[in-house]
């Protein structure tokens, strides 16, 4: 359990012969994201390497070590009405910074602010033979060097470990208000395309079977109230909700991504947002047929969607998916799933320069085994010199 930069990198080069698999932990709130870890030699716990680092709220830009909750970061930053602008559902059972980033997960603030490799400026991490890279800075627009954030945004632990990160901060939101349309996904997707071209700017666009099309608005209070009033002269049907019922409303988009059942999977996927309803209507049929209890939520605005399975036999409903949307879908929990399952579907067409990416940043193969398994097994096969 490093609590420094200087010790993670002497544990991570002074196991490279007794202990070369290493398995990179801290909450553990994505342990089965992208795959079960197979077995390690041992584990590199980040949790106590958390903190704030640098931050001076005129720069809009906050440094933190990777272990830190992001919870953590969001409260002290608010002392000071800014916020680290996303909303991952698992950030309310204590996700960090580094995990976060690691996981490339995401949330309903997607549609305005983007997920974290937008709003990520600099990261320092360190390498399977010890090295400690680092790129970016507290510099918005940096352009030195290369963008090693966005290369680990998403590579679940299969590059390196994650010891420090720069955010681009927001301020708080003066006001929001959150307008509920009833819709299906159809519906919802054609809302979703109207509300963007209206000029609302919503914050969030996130439909669930149960809540309907929830629209997120922020800003000053006259804008808000403005848009308010334009989303409900143009929506028949639309209500603002408040209190215990806005609440109420976004804990159920949150548990459709990190549901609090046992024995669940949960399936993401990206698609052209005109895509969106067929994808989920494909997969309806499919849990349908294998009596599975199907909960769907979607980013309508950018063609996101998140599945929740419960009951009967997962492995169809996974199958249908990758038929579906192919190399986008990925498995964000697999509780539910036979250990023996594939997760991941047809590789991508960039799945050579994966391969080449990770064979240059992790040629021993330190990290990550089990992650992306069926993508990178033939880490030596095809890869350019």
């Amino acid at each position: 359990m490093p609590t420094t930069v200087e010790e993670l990198r002497d544990a991570v080069a002074g196991s490279a012969t007794s202990h070369p698999r290493l398995l990179v932990t801290a909450a553990g709130t994505a342990a089965t994201t992208g795959g079960r870890p197979d077995p390690a030699d041992a584990i590199v716990d980040t949790s106590a390497l958390s903190g704030v680092l640098n931050w001076t709220p005129a720069d809009m830009t906050v440094s933190v070590r990777a272990g830190t909750p992001l919870a953590d970061v969001q409260a002290e930053l608010g002392e000071h009405g800014q916020h680290v602008a996303f909303d991952a559902a698992r950030v309310r059972r204590g996700a960090t910074v580094g995990g976060l980033l690691a996981s490339g997960d995401g949330g309903p603030l997607r549609q305005l602010y983007g997920t974290l490799r937008d709003l990520v400026i600099g990261v320092t991490v360190v390498l399977g033979d010890g090295t400690v890279a680092k790129a970016g800075g507290h510099v918005i627009k940096n352009v030195a060097g290369y963008d090693l954030a966005k290369l680990f945004h998403g590579s679940l632990g299969t590059l390196g470990v994650v010891a420090e990160v720069v955010l681009r901060l927001h301020p708080l939101p003066r006001t929001t208000a959150t307008v509920a349309l009833p819709a299906d996904a159809a519906a919802a997707a054609r809302l979703g395309v109207e509300l963007i071209a209206s000029g609302t700017e919503p914050a969030a666009l996130e439909w669930t079977s149960g809540t309907g099309l929830l629209v997120r608005i922020e800003g000053t209070p006259d804008g808000v109230h403005e848009r308010v009033d334009a989303v409900l002269a143009t929506n028949t049907g639309a209500l603002v909700l408040a209190g215990a019922d806005e609440e109420a409303a976004w804990t159920a988009v949150a548990a459709v991504a990190d549901p609090h059942s046992e024995g669940a999977t949960v399936l993401r996927a990206g698609t052209l947002p005109s895509d969106g309803p067929g994808f989920l209507a494909a997969l309806g049929a499919a849990a349908d047929a294998a009596g599975v209890t199907l909960t769907s939520g979607s980013s309508v605005g950018v063609g996101v969607h998140t599945v929740a399975l419960a009951g009967g036999h997962h492995e169809p409903v996974l199958a249908a998916a990758h038929a579906a949307a192919g190399s986008s879908v990925s498995v964000l929990r697999s509780d539910g799933l036979a250990p023996d399952t594939p997760l991941w579907g047809p590789p991508p067409p960039a799945v050579a320069l994966m391969r080449a990416v990770k064979a240059r940043f992790d040629p021993a193969d330190r990290f990550g085994a089990g992650r992306l398994s069926s993508w990178l097994a033939p880490l030596h096969e095809g890869v350019p010199a």
